[in-house]
């Protein structure tokens, strides 16, 4: 073999050297980097937590509640994506009552006055371990917007001026029986517990009951009456009226809103904790009080 041949091969044997060396170095780094590497972590086997079954609650609630009582439901559901609301009814106390003794089904009852929520509790149409005192209210006279009606004192309901008074039907609106409690106290119903008694008879001439305390405000906002007796609740409620006078709360007993569940709810726990969540939680307690509700101490 010449010179130059023998130097090409040396020359190739020394590429394939360096080649093969730097083969090797990275063959030795990929394996550090492989080993320094942390392992993967292992698939988690726990199982995910089921989500909470999705529950439908009805609420029978006296009139009065029609405005708040949705917003806090919605409010509710916010909080509580299982939770919602279905057909909730908007009656008389006395009402809503009388379609629980008939069986009609619901998980919660909120009535207007203590008597009704007594009569449930008596019939076992709720149950009496859950029953909470929720809110209070006032009663006023009301007069068409713009009015000039005034009124200073109770017995200024019978001014001679004063010829059509609107006053819900004592037997199913817990307000008509306030009224009567305190016009029993300046002589113009004769049962002091506002329920079962007569007006004095000038005085019936003048009075035109209602079935609701919203048909109270409607005809006051007509004209058709020229006062009527609400709760301050309902001025949030209905357009075209205002306040002419607050009846002192002495002349009636307290009005209280009692709520409670129902002896057949199929979601009794979910109700009480709805109950609950009414009057503990801070939004909540914002939208009672935007509509005149106070929340009762008891």
């Amino acid at each position: 073999m010449n010179q130059t041949a023998r130097s090409k091969s040396q020359s190739l044997k020394k590429s394939l050297t360096y080649l093969l060396g730097a083969l090797l170095m990275m063959g030795l780094a990929l394996t550090f980097v492989a080993c320094a590497k942390p392992a993967a972590e292992p698939e988690s086997t726990e199982p995910e937590a089921p989500a909470a079954p999705a529950v439908e609650l009805q609420i029978f609630a006296a009139n009065s509640l029609e405005k708040a009582l949705p917003e806090v439901q919605a409010l509710y559901t916010e909080k509580n994506e299982h939770i919602t609301f279905i057909d909730t009814q908007f009656k008389g106390s006395g009402d809503l009552v009388t379609e629980l003794q008939a069986g009609a089904p619901a998980d919660i009852l909120i009535t207007a006055s203590a008597s009704t929520m007594d009569t449930a509790i008596e019939d076992g149409s709720v149950d009496k371990e859950s029953r909470t005192d929720m809110f209070l209210n006032d009663l006023i006279v009301v007069k068409k917007a713009g009015s000039d009606v005034a009124i200073t004192k109770l017995e200024d309901v019978n001014a001679e001026a004063i010829t059509k008074i609107a006053i819900g039907d004592a037997d199913a609106v817990p307000a008509g029986a306030y009224a009567n409690q305190s016009l029993f106290t300046i002589g113009m119903y004769t049962a002091e517990t506002g329920k079962g008694g007569e007006y004095e008879a000038a005085f019936a001439t003048k009075v035109v009951a209602q079935s609701s305390v919203g048909n109270v405000a409607k005809i006051v906002s007509t004209g058709d009456a020229q006062i009527g007796f609400v709760y301050t609740s309902d001025l949030y409620r209905y357009d075209g009226i205002e306040e002419a006078f607050v009846v002192p709360s002495e002349t009636h007993k307290k009005i209280i809103y009692p709520g409670a569940v129902v002896a057949s709810s199929t979601y009794a726990e979910e109700a009480a904790a709805f109950l609950e969540f009414c009057l503990n939680d801070p939004d909540a307690l914002k939208i009672w009080a935007s509509y005149g509700f106070e929340i009762s101490a008891s």
